[in-house]
């Protein structure tokens, strides 16, 4: 079962924040969707099938890496951690890495609540010898925490798949200043970061032949019609997805094929044929911009690993303190 992370009572404040972000986000100039509400159930799905694509590079790449220095990774990590999984999705990527890591506890930590209780329940029928501690919530949002069951002691905060990239640069500092906070005096995070490199590479990533990437985009509007009580007509919107090198930044977007108003209580909003929803960035960094950004956050980088194209760095950083 779920660790509830919050008291019974505070779910419809969750709920109200929910409404109020998308009311507000539908409502801007410039009209955006929060990424975070692409990981739905059936979201949570379609990015797995995403990262079986052979155009997107970032999961087998990062894979590539564990695959290649998992035994200094595991040295440099040391058994017996407190290993939080943010964003763990179906626990594959931990759970790839547990006989090398050796985990005391796993909190996996995922948005998608209900997704994430169906993995957790098919790992611990493998890994009985793992305490688990399941979380499900918004840990993007800036007041979360971790419940009491989760140990104190080394903690190592996991953050896969360059998920660091949907921030903003000044976003992802002040995240990362949080996971620092939460960290310990011992503590730790092991982070995958997707490196910059050339354009053809990032477009065909995020805009797959066989359009898997489109149907996960458009699937936050079904997302939204349920959270919101909106009504999005799926099909009278496109997936865009292509790499700004400008703001060094992957964008996606749904673009409206037709002029169309669409309503959700206590709200409109008219949108003119071409009228663009941003819906996520993903920003591609240097190497030495992604160590930068992780010492301005509290943290010493030890160790850095990257494939052979440094296409992606798998870092892993202690957390200081003065």
């Amino acid at each position: 079962m779920l660790t509830p992370v919050l008291p019974e009572a505070h779910t419809n404040d969750a709920v109200l924040h929910d409404h109020a972000e998308l009311d507000i986000g539908l409502r801007a100039r410039q009209a955006c969707i929060s990424p975070k509400f692409l990981y739905d159930t059936l979201g949570s799905r379609l990015f797995e099938a995403i990262c079986e694509l052979p155009e997107y590079y970032p999961t087998r790449t990062e894979a590539g890496i564990f695959d290649s220095f998992g035994g200094e990774i595991a040295r440099t990590v040391g058994p017996g951690s407190t290993l939080i999984d943010l964003g763990a999705g179906n626990c594959a990527k931990a759970a790839s890495l547990f006989p090398l890591l050796q985990p005391a506890q796993y909190v996996p930590v995922d948005i998608s609540a209900e997704f994430l209780q169906d993995a957790v329940a098919r790992l611990r029928q493998r890994f009985h010898h793992i305490e688990m501690n399941a979380v499900g919530m918004d840990f993007s949002s800036a007041g979360w925490s971790l419940p009491d069951t989760v140990r104190a002691e080394r903690r190592l905060f996991f953050y896969p798949g360059s998920s660091i990239g949907n921030f903003t640069p000044h976003e992802a500092r002040e995240f990362l200043q949080r996971v620092h906070a939460q960290c310990g005096p011992d503590g730790g995070i092991l982070i995958g970061i997707d490196l910059a490199k050339e354009a053809a590479v990032l477009d065909a990533a995020y805009d797959d032949a066989l359009g898997v990437t489109g149907a996960f985009n458009l699937n936050i509007l079904r997302h939204v019609n349920r959270l919101l009580g909106s009504d999005f007509d799926v099909c009278q919107w496109a997936h865009r997805g292509f790499y700004n090198e400008r703001e060094g930044r992957v964008e996606m977007h749904l673009e409206a094929k037709r002029a169309q108003r669409v309503t959700w209580p206590g709200g409109e909003r008219s949108f003119q044929a071409g009228e663009w929803i941003h819906t996520e960035n993903s920003y591609k960094y240097r190497q030495s911009d992604a160590v930068g950004l992780l010492e301005q956050a509290g943290f010493a980088a030890t160790r850095v690993w990257t494939d052979p194209r440094n296409w992606f760095a798998v870092i892993h950083a202690r957390a200081m303190f003065h």
